[in-house]
């Protein structure tokens, strides 16, 4: 047999192992989903996310899934994504949610000030209220100094509800928040179930996201249902020997105010309020009659030591006769961030 030269061969002569993978050829590019419509996130619940499409008569809710292309990128409330597939919301219908659009405001805490792990709870609010009790349960002004230390770094304005107003006197809790110049409202709950101040907190919160947080306990599940009629969200209560509520509400949810007068977002009731994420630099931006004076500060000056030029900037009468009770009020939120803060009482932890 002759042997057969090299222009004897031909392609019918190559062996070709077939791929385990497929023939189809890898790509990056992903569909740009020109197409896909827009929608609101007011429900997560165990990776399907409640979503608001359309508006006015053609407004409905639809029931999404995250498509596989977005990885681990988180998906909370508040957020606004695109989505494609079935968006009639039909029942047994499903979507997909392939982007999220970029976020003007995040909300975040950690589990305490050690943990790296960071939590967003909600996309795009405007507003923080933080709801505390003036009794049953005791306020822990620690707790309210770190929500406002979240507000400052999200850029959310922060708004003061004080409930059960009948069985402590406001006065005292609000005049060490004075020279923050923190809006309040001050609530009670009468004999027949009427909610006094229920009308201020509806003008706080008109054209607004608002996010409400607080301890259990303290009547933020009373003050949503009765804002917005048919939440039907749990109301907890306190217990008699640690003073403290016991967790009802499991999950945040979005709700529309009647007449479409803004969002109220509901949030379970935390036990703490970790600010392990949060840059101490960039808390003296909520402080714009502070922050010039700290031109002449030394590189790296955290503005609560003794080479803060700080002091001097008040001490000349810069920051107005309020200046110094506004520099004790912005160390005071710098203390809450670092866990440094003294005192007794039932805020001695992070709770």
């Amino acid at each position: 047999m002759s042997r057969r030269g090299a222009r004897d061969y031909d392609e019918d002569d190559v062996r070709v192992r077939p791929s385990r993978k497929g023939t189809r050829p890898r790509t990056k590019d992903r569909p740009s989903h020109e197409d896909a419509e827009s929608g609101l996130v007011v429900g997560v619940d165990r990776g399907r996310y409640t979503l608001l499409v359309g508006s006015g008569a053609d407004e409905r809710a639809v029931l999404s899934m995250k498509a596989r292309e977005l990885g681990r990128k988180s998906i909370v409330i508040g957020d606004e994504v695109a989505l494609v597939g079935d968006t009639s919301g039909e029942p047994d219908s499903l979507a997909r949610i392939v982007r999220v659009e970029a976020r003007r405001t995040v909300l975040r805490r950690t589990a305490d000030d050690t943990d790296p792990y960071e939590r967003i709870i909600v996309a795009n609010a405007d507003q923080l209220a933080v709801v505390t009790a003036l009794a049953e349960p005791e306020p822990r002004p620690r707790m309210v100094d770190r929500c406002l230390v979240a507000a400052y770094d999200a850029g959310l304005q922060p708004l003061l509800v004080l409930t059960k107003a009948d069985l402590a006197d406001p006065a005292p809790f609000l005049g060490s928040y004075a020279p923050l110049d923190v809006p309040y409202v001050v609530t009670q709950v009468e004999a027949d179930g009427t909610i006094v101040g229920l009308d201020e907190v509806r003008d706080r919160l008109r054209g607004r996201r608002s996010v409400f947080v607080g301890h259990s306990g303290v009547g933020k599940s009373t003050l949503v249902n009765s804002l917005v009629p048919g939440a039907f969200r749990s109301v907890g209560v306190v217990n008699e020997v640690t003073g403290r509520g016991r967790h009802t509400s499991t999950s945040a949810v979005a709700l529309r105010l009647p007449e479409r007068a803004g969002w109220v977002i509901d949030t379970p009731g935390v036990r703490s309020f970790g600010l392990a994420h949060i840059d101490l630099a960039r808390i003296i931006n909520a402080f714009p009659d502070l922050e010039p004076g700290t031109a002449d500060c030394p590189r790296g000056c955290t503005h609560d030591e003794p080479e803060c030029a700080l002091d001097a900037w008040v001490e000349g009468g810069h920051a107005g006769p309020a200046g110094r009770s506004r520099l004790d009020s912005l160390r005071r939120v710098l203390r809450a961030r670092t866990g440094t803060t003294s005192g007794s009482g039932p805020d001695d932890d992070l709770d």
